[in-house]
This record gives C-alpha cells, sequence and structure tokens, in this order.
C-alpha cells in the first residue's frame, strides 16, 4: 500500500520537535483499543440477545462469547509479530490508520452478526478483523515512543501501555452507559406459578388467554435484584433489545474517527537523533546493552524465549479473570453480600480493574528504570504467587462469616495482581531494549507479543473450562438432594431430563437453590481451582525470569 501522505519518509521530525507531542497521540490509540479490557461488559447482553433478561435456549453461552475476547487477543499477537518490522519500516502513522480502519470496521462487522445472529460473523468482525487491528495499534505507539525516549524507556513504553490498560475506564461506563440507552425491556407475561409453563424440547412455552402460545424465559427472583426495573417472571423470547447491535455500530465510527486523527499526529525522530547531553546507563545491573540485535538474529538467542515464557504466564494469570472479571465478582461474592455485590458493584470493580492496570503500567516501569527489569520482573511473581493462592482463602471467609472485611480484603488483593499484569505489559519493551537494542525494537516486540496470543487462548480456557467442570458438579451434588416431585413440578421435565435441562439454560444453580432454602451456595468455589493454577504458572516464569543474562557479543550487529 502507497499512499504518500502516510510514508514514514512524511514524518521525520524537523530539528527543535517538541517530543513531549507524541505521548497524547499514543495514549488515544491504546486507549482506543484497550477498550477490550472492558469485554466482559458485552458478555451477559450477548448471552441474552433473545431472551433479553435471561438467556433462552438459543442464546449463546458465556462459553461461546468469551472466545470472542479470546481470537481478539490471539490475532493481536499475530499482527503485533508481523506489524513490528512493517512499523519500522513504513512508519506509524501508516500502521495507526490500518489499525483504525481494523478496530472500528471490526465491531461493525461484529454488529451484523449479532443482528442477524450469526456467531461467526462475530469472531470474524471483534476476534479477527478487530484482533488486527489491536495487534496493529499496540506496537506502533511503543516502538515510537521508545525511540523518542532512550533516555527514559520505562517511561516512555509505560505511556503508551497506560492507555492501553485505561482503556476500559473509559470503555467500561461508555459501553454500560450506550448499553442501557439502547435496551428495551421485553414483553412481561405474569409472575412464576401464575403462568402455566411447558417444556418442549428445552424450551420454555405459555399459554396466552387466547390460546396462542409464546417462548418464554424465567427471571429468578436473585437475577432480577441486577437488573433494575424488572421483577422475577415470566418473560417473553424476541420481544425487547439488550441494545448491543446499536452499542457496536456507534463504538465502530467513534474508534476510526479517534486513531485516524492520532496517528496523523505521529512523527518519528531523524537517524542518529539523541536527547541533548545524554548518555546510556551501561552498569551491569541492569543489564543494559549499547548494541544491537537484528529481528531474526534475535530469535537465536536463549533471551528471548525466557522473556517470551516470562510475558506469556504472566498474561495468562491475569488476562482470563479479566476476560470474566464481572461474572467473577458475582459468582463468588453475590451471595455473601447480595445487597452490595449488585451489577452496577460488578460493573464499578471492572473499571477500578482499568484504574489499576493503568496506574501499574506507568508506575512498575518507570520503577524498572530505577532498579532494573530483571528486578522488577521477580518482585511481580513473588508476590503474584502468594496473592492468587490468598484468594480461595478469602472467598471461603466470606462465604461463611459474611463479613465486610473479607470482600475489601478480596478487592485488595486483586487490585495489587492487576498494577503489576499491567506493569509487566509496561515493562517488556524496556526489557527488550535493554537486551537487544532500540533499533529493532518494535520487530522483536511484535514477536514476543505472539506469547500474548498464546496467553489469550490458555487463559480464558482455564478459567472457563475449570469453572464450568465446578459448575457443572455443584449442580449434580444440589440434584442429588432435590425432591424428585418438587424438581419436575418447578421446571416443567423429569429429572431424567437433567442433562438437557442443563443444556437449555433452564436448570441453574441460582433456581435450585430456590427448592433448598438455607443450602450453601456452591458459586463462591468455582475459581478456587483456577487460582491455584495460575499461581503455578507465575512460579514458573519467576524461574524463567531468573535465568535472564545479557545476549553474547556475537549476535550484535556488526
Amino acid at each position: 500500500m502507497h499512499i504518500p501522505l502516510l510514508q514514514r519518509t512524511r514524518i521525520v521530525a524537523k530539528p527543535g520537535f517538541n517530543r513531549w507531542l507524541i505521548p497524547p497521540a499514543s495514549v488515544a490509540i491504546h486507549s482506543c483499543i484497550g477498550s477490550v479490557y472492558a469485554w466482559s461488559i458485552f458478555n451477559t447482553p450477548l448471552t441474552r440477545v433473545r431472551g433479553v433478561v435471561a438467556s433462552s435456549p438459543d442464546d449463546w453461552s458465556l462459553s461461546q462469547v468469551i472466545w470472542i475476547f479470546t481470537v481478539a487477543i490471539v490475532f493481536l499477537g499475530l499482527a503485533a509479530a508481523f506489524a513490528g518490522r512493517w512499523v519500522e519500516k513504513a512508519g506509524p502513522r501508516m500502521v495507526g490508520s490500518t489499525a483504525s480502519v481494523c478496530w472500528g470496521g471490526g465491531y461493525l462487522i461484529a454488529a451484523l452478526g449479532i443482528h442477524f445472529h450469526q456467531l461467526w460473523l462475530l469472531y470474524l468482525g471483534y476476534g479477527v478483523l478487530g484482533g488486527c487491528g489491536l495487534g496493529l495499534g499496540y506496537v506502533s505507539p511503543v516502538s515510537t515512543l521508545i525511540k523518542w525516549f532512550p533516555d527514559r524507556r520505562g517511561m516512555a513504553a509505560g505511556m503508551a501501555i497506560m492507555g492501553f490498560g485505561g482503556g476500559a475506564i473509559i470503555g467500561a461506563p461508555l459501553n454500560e452507559g450506550l448499553l442501557k440507552y439502547f435496551s428495551q425491556s421485553p414483553r412481561f407475561i405474569g409472575t412464576e406459578g401464575t403462568v402455566k409453563i411447558e417444556n418442549r424440547g428445552g424450551s420454555n412455552y405459555a399459554k396466552m388467554e387466547d390460546g396462542s402460545t409464546v417462548e418464554v424465559v424465567v427471571l429468578d427472583p436473585k437475577s432480577a435484584k441486577s437488573q433494575a426495573g424488572l421483577k422475577p417472571g415470566i418473560y417473553e423470547v424476541n420481544s425487547g433489545s439488550t441494545g448491543v447491535v446499536q452499542t457496536f455500530l456507534f463504538l465502530g465510527v467513534l474508534y476510526t474517527f479517534v486513531m485516524l486523527m492520532a496517528a496523523f499526529a505521529f512523527r518519528v525522530p531523524a537517524e542518529g537523533w539523541l536527547p541533548e547531553g545524554w548518555s546510556p546507563d551501561l552498569s551491569g545491573t541492569k543489564m543494559i546493552s549499547r548494541c544491537d540485535v537484528d529481528i531474526n538474529e534475535a530469535l537465536k538467542t536463549p533471551q528471548f524465549y525466557l522473556l517470551w515464557i516470562v510475558l506469556c504466564f504472566n498474561v495468562t494469570a491475569g488476562i482470563g479473570v479479566l476476560g470474566v472479571a464481572k461474572t467473577m465478582m458475582t459468582d463468588i461474592f453475590g451471595s455473601a453480600y447480595p445487597n452490595i455485590v449488585t451489577a452496577r458493584f460488578a460493573s464499578f470493580y471492572v473499571l477500578m480493574i482499568s484504574v489499576f492496570n493503568m496506574a501499574g503500567r506507568f508506575f512498575w516501569a518507570s520503577v524498572s528504570d530505577k532498579i532494573g527489569r530483571k528486578q522488577v520482573y521477580s518482585l511481580f511473581f513473588i508476590l503474584g504467587v502468594i496473592l492468587y493462592l490468598c484468594i480461595p482463602i478469602l472467598s471461603k471467609q466470606a462465604a461463611t462469616s459474611h463479613s465486610i472485611i473479607w470482600l475489601i480484603a478480596f478487592y485488595a488483593t486483586t487490585m495489587l495482581i492487576f498494577t503489576m499484569y499491567g506493569g509487566g505489559f509496561a515493562t517488556i519493551p524496556a526489557y527488550i531494549a535493554d537486551l537487544f537494542g532500540s533499533k529493532n525494537v518494535g520487530g522483536i516486540h511484535g514477536r514476543i507479543l505472539t506469547a500474548w496470543s498464546t496467553a489469550g487462548v490458555l487463559g480464558p480456557v482455564a478459567i472457563t473450562y475449570l469453572r464450568e467442570k465446578s459448575r457443572l458438579s455443584a449442580i449434580h451434588e444440589l440434584v442429588s438432594r432435590v425432591d424428585p416431585a418438587a424438581f419436575a413440578n418447578k421446571f416443567g421435565a423429569p429429572l431424567e431430563k437433567l442433562e438437557e435441562l442443563i443444556t437449555s439454560n433452564t436448570v441453574t444453580i441460582a433456581r435450585l437453590l430456590e427448592l433448598m432454602p438455607g443450602a450453601p451456595d456452591p458459586t463462591t468455589t468455582l475459581y478456587n481451582t483456577t487460582m491455584v493454577v495460575m499461581a503455578g504458572l507465575l512460579g514458573i516464569a519467576l524461574l524463567a525470569n531468573l535465568l535472564i543474562q545479557p545476549v553474547d557479543a556475537r549476535h550484535h550487529l556488526k
């Protein structure tokens, strides 16, 4: 693609250019693509496109829609691996403009997929095309800033990637506000018990006064508390809207415009430019090299693969939780604190994750300028192992004592985790520049970001698989203690059809607990195994980080 206005030769800065004009453009692009961290806001609406207040049998499941986030992260890494070398040749304006079209266009295609209820279009739009936009938009600002700030590599990377981590600070309330604005409540049929429901092949049907039948979903009292303005009862399927289609259309246009404006603000320094009066710190404690390494040559070094493991396992431990943050908060603490952990509280939790994620990116990257990248990562992993292992203990204490202190402790624990998760992203470009030089940092950074793609699969797979396994086990345990006649009366089908009823979302933990007053809610334990597994991954990452040493001189460019 040859568009003169976008070429690198057109954006070389003239003498006297103020380098501090570059960070705002970088933060703007990263803030737009960083809204991917608010994906969990869309989980519930996407699983209720037809049922609106509850999932109908034809609606997508959580395990289906959460993979869209995973695909987007996979293509982020793949696109970054390609764009890393491209940004060094074509320049950040070209790459940033392409990113805007991919990210915004991905939303528009996804909106079509939701409207026609075609899941593959949602994957293609948001997952594949949008993921490419993420990767292109991620590497171009980081590579550019590191070249403008060789004296403050950690801070420079932290400034750009801070925007990515903070994207959900804007994205979460924006998504929530748009969904609320565009949503429409479905038709209310009546309260449960006053309307006769018949189950046919896993779907519920209610008989109307005129003799006709309509497909319906049941909104249980517990779920109704999280949906302001709605009362428990029977609602008609396909008679309302979650507002998610219109929200995707609006965001697609908005992000395309903002990212294009930011891309045109980019400039690159002239060849050989250095900040006035600056010389690199070559002390051995920080492992800062004055030599550069070619992109392909970097793949022959053990440092590349050790850094890959460090990033992969650090991201895996956090990204799975990010994808289901809102759901996790409700699952673990919804029963213990029903008057506190509402839908608004869970949404605010997602917002605060972004706040601490963003703050951690700038804070830890700046700290790494002082004490070194290796030392910062070691601190991440030691603290991370301890904190992840504390989460099952906190959830158990909350379920048994119902003391607010355990919710506060969980909040503080997870927020500290996410500062280090964000800090890991912000520090890795500076770590790469220290080891391999800044000349090809964009290309090498792009290749290492394939670790993010891998983590984008590992994290959600682990958390959804382990959570689903725990959920099914809990349902079967509850069913074993339920009276068969009461079960058949409530769900309109005998126990023999349990698996069918689970698949169609008719039987849930919440509805089973209605038959068992006083029984403990098992949803508080759904994530325990996951937390132990994540702690183990951080232990492996710690070992890999400790093994990193300076790159051998034979790999340096002559």
